[in-house]
């Protein structure tokens, strides 16, 4: 995104990307999606408003069909939920295992 005091005019050939990126039809629905789950956790009680240290964890991602149902969501710190990247499906990796 554009950096501190950039506007559209001057700003960089990756932050014009990835502002056209992000304003694409697919990509707000699934922003939506995300934003949706969130506040869902919120009312839940299960994380708090501004703790940016969590994340919601689709157990079955929204990419492969999965739902924001309290059911298919958990919260897992941001680093371990980036990390694996939807690969453990909602397992948790064994111990040692390279995923």
């Amino acid at each position: 995104m554009a950096k501190k005091g950039e506007t559209k005019a001057n700003a960089s050939k990756r932050s014009k990307q990835q502002r056209a990126y992000n304003s694409k039809p697919e990509q707000k629905r699934k922003r939506a999606q995300r934003n949706k789950a969130r506040r869902q956790a919120i009312k839940d009680g299960r994380v708090k408003k501004g703790d940016s240290t969590k994340d919601i964890d689709h157990k079955k991602p929204l990419r492969s069909g999965g739902s924001n149902a309290k059911s298919n969501t958990r919260v897992r710190s941001r680093s371990a939920n980036r990390a694996d990247n939807g690969k453990t499906g909602g397992r948790k990796p064994k111990r040692g295992s390279k995923k």
